[in-house]
């Protein structure tokens, strides 16, 4: 029934068919199409070496056996206009359909197979082309007899009409795309191809001449009028089966609705992670939905919902016995973790969710949003919208520590940091970063200046190690507070959370505490200068946008920013994740 439309359309339509086998024309002829036999005397002797794969090999050899029919054909009239659509159709298409264990080892033939061979080449004649491959498949597939040939097929991949010797149903569907979609005018009036086969309508009857096969071949029969007749039911009939088509049916968005469903897949993690159904599992898995659901007072029904979707997340694994986390999820989401991303995941869901549900009017407004999550003017954006308690603050300092933890060591290696014997990082938090500068530069010490709120609760976040020795803490204000000398200066992500003017400020008390010579490790995410990744800057500039009074920033941006506060022989380091790390040297104004 699928077929019928394109029977009908091919009914008033020559169709040649380029093969002498009567196999070939049982199955066109059992499909209702009416054709002429004409076998092509093209030998297949094409230099196998030649070609890189054998889809190469069988689409050269189909084609050329067709051209050398069309040829013929052509020649018995002399020249006439090529019009493809007008007055012909025709298919040439390289197939194989099955595989055998004692195949020939030939390199053309030993991988082939039927959906390897991608789009059919258009010509004009439909012809089918394995070439030197048979292994008694016909007889096989056709008459159920067993030769002994036929226990050398081990398995058979694709349609019966395939296996018997022309892939019908392909081959027909084929042609319903070029004639329900012939290609626009600009594109027939392109020189034709030295290759090119005439219209089939042009040519004389050969099939006579060639003694079409062992069967004779099938005439057009009917007046004219009758023909007329079958023809526009045929096209009635494929209007009404191909209404919703490519040719009125765009193709469906996949990746539009994967997008807007992004925000429903985060929420799902970041409500796992508030429950803290990870650390559940990590300590003792697997489990089922109504154990975890009893633990983290919720209802069943509910948790085995999240838990599914964690599952098909990545997040945990599934099996009759419960539900376990993956190795992922043991790493990043367990709040004990040592490289934990349990408290930037709570920042998310209970700050920066909620700081995105206005991103419309931060858009429309171009500033951030905390007005409007905190109900009040803000005018410090740090004291009021992450220290409004001492919970609060807790708990953005662990955001910022398990981010940082992971990044830290990227830094600390990004560039040859051992000519320096004194670092100051300021707004360094919990010095994570500073941790890692002392690790891989023993003889470096390094300040961590913070506001003094940062500076106690950061004894919280103080591993024993060596490195402690090397690491010292001060209280202060960085746009208001004189900063402590260092040769070197580290600024981690400080600079796009600022408006411009604040920038230029905090960019000119550095460089005033430098001598020539002190570097300035600048730290942030650049966008590149088409602003055209989404999945860098470009994301980070809105998150920027709702957060913050700042803006990220182009490398040439910055560069200039240094360069006009004294900071020269700018280098760059793109590092792993979102984050560059730039340094640069200053020199004597």
């Amino acid at each position: 029934m699928v077929l019928c439309p394109v029977i009908g359309k091919l009914l008033h339509k020559r169709v040649v068919l380029a093969s002498a086998s009567p196999r070939r024309q049982e199955i066109l002829s059992n499909a209702g199409l009416r054709f002429e036999v004409v076998p092509s005397r093209f030998k297949e002797k094409l230099d196998k070496a030649s070609f890189a794969t054998p889809y190469g090999y069988a689409m050269e050899t189909a084609k050329q056996k067709a051209l050398e029919v069309a040829t013929r054909m052509h020649q018995a009239r002399g020249p006439l206009p090529f019009c493809p659509h007008e007055n012909s159709f025709a298919l040439t298409r390289g197939f194989a359909g099955a595989k055998s264990p004692g195949a020939p080892a030939s390199p053309t033939f030993q991988s082939l197979q039927g959906d390897q061979l991608g789009h059919p080449l258009v010509s004009l004649l439909m012809t089918w082309s394995v070439p030197s491959l048979n292994f008694q498949r016909t007889k096989l597939a056709a008459t159920g007899s067993r030769p002994l040939g036929g226990m050398l097929v081990e398995s058979v991949h694709g349609g019966l009409s395939e296996c018997c010797g022309l892939p019908a149903e392909p081959l027909l569907q084929a042609a319903g795309g070029e004639l329900y979609y012939p290609p626009r005018p600009e594109d027939l009036r392109q020189p034709v191809q030295h290759d090119s086969i005439p219209a089939v309508d042009t040519f004389e009857d050969l099939s006579d001449v060639e003694g079409g096969g062992s069967e004779p071949a099938q005439r057009e029969t009917g007046s004219r009028d009758e023909k007329a007749e079958v023809g526009a039911a045929g096209r009635a009939t494929a209007e009404a089966e191909c209404h919703r088509t490519r040719a009125t049916l765009p193709p469906f968005p996949t990746r539009l609705l994967e997008l807007l469903d992004g925000f429903k897949l985060s929420k799902a993690l970041l409500t796992a992670c508030k429950l803290k159904v990870f650390d559940r599992l990590k300590r003792e898995a697997p489990q089922k939905a109504p154990d975890i659901a009893s633990k983290v007072d919720a209802s069943a029904c509910g948790t085995e919902k999240l838990l599914d979707v964690c599952a098909a997340m990545g997040l945990l694994e599934k099996t009759e016995q419960g539900y376990s986390n993956t190795e992922t999820a043991n790493l990043y989401l367990a709040s004990d973790s040592e490289y934990s991303l349990h408290g930037f995941m709570l920042q998310n869901n209970d700050v920066i969710w909620n700081l995105f549900t206005y991103l419309e009017f931060a858009i429309r407004e171009g500033r951030n949003q905390h007005h409007r999550v905190l109900g009040k003017k803000v005018e410090d954006l740090f004291q009021e919208a992450y220290y409004r308690s001492p919970e609060t603050q807790l708990r953005f300092m662990q955001a910022m520590h398990g981010v940082a933890k992971l990044t830290a060591r990227q830094v600390a290696t990004a560039f040859d940091l051992s000519r320096f014997s004194s670092a100051c990082d300021v707004g360094g938090c919990t010095g994570a970063l500073a941790r890692e500068l002392a690790r891989e530069y023993p003889r470096l010490q390094v300040t961590v200046f913070d506001l003094p709120d940062v500076v106690e609760l950061a004894v919280h976040f103080q591993p024993a190690g060596p490195q402690a020795a090397q690491i010292h803490f001060a209280a202060g204000d960085f746009f208001r507070d004189p900063l402590p000398s260092a040769e070197l200066y580290v600024l981690c992500r400080i600079l796009h959370n600022w408006s411009d003017d604040k920038v230029h400020k905090l960019l000119s008390k550095v460089a005033e505490s430098c001598k020539p010579g002190t570097g300035l490790l600048l730290v942030e995410t650049l966008l590149d200068e088409e602003k055209r990744e989404a999945q860098g800057g470009l994301i980070q500039s809105l998150n920027t946008l709702v957060q913050t009074e700042g803006r990220e920033r182009s490398r040439g941006e910055y560069q200039c920013l240094l360069e006009l506060h004294g900071f020269h022989q700018v280098q760059v380091v793109h590092l792993e994740g979102v984050l560059d790390a730039m340094l640069a040297t200053r020199v004597a104004p």
